[in-house]
């Protein structure tokens, strides 16, 4: 049987509606658990140290799920989509799922 690689979200965003952002930020939390995930930090004054600075964003939130099965059923249900209409309307966002370095023998 095969172990579970983690799943890490590195989300980068700009909040153009507080307000709107708010009501996602307090649903946000019980999908993370009722999945498993973890919330890892969030920076709202990132440095860039190398390559070209994303400006456009001025937060960059990170969190992660034990297995890819967990994250896509994250990703997959009815209320966090539904719930996740607030922050699409609220913010410019990049989400990237970065797969963890699977366990070593």
């Amino acid at each position: 049987m095969s172990e579970s690689i983690s799943v890490y979200m590195v989300v980068n965003l700009t909040i153009n509606d507080r307000d709107e952002y708010r009501i996602y930020e307090k649903g946000f939390f019980p999908f993370l658990k009722k999945y498993n995930g973890t919330f890892i930090t969030f920076d709202d004054s990132p440095i860039c140290l190398e390559g070209e600075n994303p400006k456009q964003f001025d937060r960059v939130i990170l969190f992660s799920f034990p297995s890819e099965e967990d994250a896509d059923n994250w990703w997959a249900d009815e209320g966090y989509q539904e719930l996740s209409k607030h922050r699409r309307n609220a913010t410019n966002i990049t989400l990237q799922r970065v797969k963890g370095i699977p366990p070593r023998s």
